[in-house]
């Protein structure tokens, strides 16, 4: 009943019904559209208001021992996940060693408006979450594009590692932009948020709503034109892979001793898959990837697995396993 209110809770709330809106308005042929520039535009803000409240909030609660073994831990898991998830899609899928490496490279980055919508699922039911958890989503961002570029390099399909394309990873927009803004409301701490809290933390959920029926749009028109990508492997995949990374994610929170709401978020992190970082970085290390494949995959399977149905059993499961 608990894990039934929970789902039901999460699927009334705003930001997940402005998600379903755009979804059914792309799967229905409507005409509404966001423009793009508007688009970049609520990515850049979320991006900015994410990074520099969780880098005030590293600020507040100064760099201890659990932090540090947090961020050790996202790295680890998002370097390792890659390996877990191309295994399966070559054992699942008849995918080429390149489309299965860039489809796991997805699997170990972050899905950072998931993560915004977990914080969001957290605050409905009054659980709270060390806000330096977004250091660690940072941390996440890029282990994964170097483990699939490796698994490439192995079978002797992709390209080098070379100093321009170390450049397009590490100085991404996303990652430079989280990552910055993390650094500045590090060093502005309590009193940098309090000036510009009326700009990023009022209209934050407005903002968010706006975005997610932007990424419902894009991932019903996704759906729509690459139905014949889709087949029965590829889907459970796309089901299946969340499940996995966020056992992984909620085994990291219980062995570094978080609470209910971080280990969650924790869980969060392991089950998402990018679609901003990844997909830029795949261009350009691994053009001859099919991006049909991993955009549908991760925006328009496994992006509204997590939001509808796995942001409640995430929390299910933390409160389970860490008695909270």
């Amino acid at each position: 009943m608990e894990f039934l209110s929970l789902a039901l809770g999460n699927l009334t709330s705003p930001i997940i019904l402005s998600f379903a809106l755009g979804l059914f308005a792309a799967l229905a042929r409507s005409e509404l559209s966001v423009p793009e520039a508007v688009a970049k535009g609520l990515s850049i803000y979320l991006l900015f208001a994410i990074g520099f409240k969780g880098g005030a909030a590293v600020n507040e609660a100064g760099l201890g021992p659990t932090l540090l073994g947090a961020l050790l831990a996202g790295a680890v898991l998002s370097f390792a996940l890659p390996f877990a998830a191309f295994a399966l899609l070559r054992v699942m899928t008849r995918l080429s060693a390149l489309d299965a490496a860039a489809v796991a490279a997805h699997y170990g980055s972050i899905s950072i408006v998931t993560f915004v919508a977990g914080t969001s699922v957290l605050e409905g039911a009054g659980i709270a979450s060390d806000g330096w958890m977004v250091a660690v989503a940072a941390v996440m961002e890029a282990p994964a594009i170097l483990s699939a570029l490796w698994l490439v390099a192995r079978s002797g399909e992709g390209r080098s590692l070379d100093a321009d394309l170390w450049r397009e990873i590490l100085l991404n927009g996303s990652i430079v932009l989280l990552v910055g803004s993390f650094v500045i409301g590090w060093i502005t701490g309590a009193e940098g948020l309090d000036r510009i809290a009326p700009f990023i933390v009022a209209p934050f959920q407005g903002v968010l709503c706006l975005f997610l029926l932007d990424m419902g749009l894009v991932a019903g028109r996704g759906l729509r034109e690459a139905r014949a990508v889709l087949r029965p492997g590829l889907l459970i995949f796309g089901l299946t892979m969340p499940l996995i990374g966020a056992a992984a994610g909620g085994l990291s929170g219980v062995m570094l001793g978080l609470g209910t709401g971080s280990t969650m978020l924790f869980m969060v992190l392991g089950a998402s898959a990018s679609y901003i970082a990844v997909p830029a970085a795949m261009r350009v290390a691994l053009p001859a990837a099919n991006p049909s494949i991993y955009l549908t995959l991760s925006l328009g399977v496994t992006f509204p697995f997590n939001l509808t149905l796995g942001l409640a059993i995430y929390l299910a499961a933390a409160r389970l396993i860490t008695g909270g």
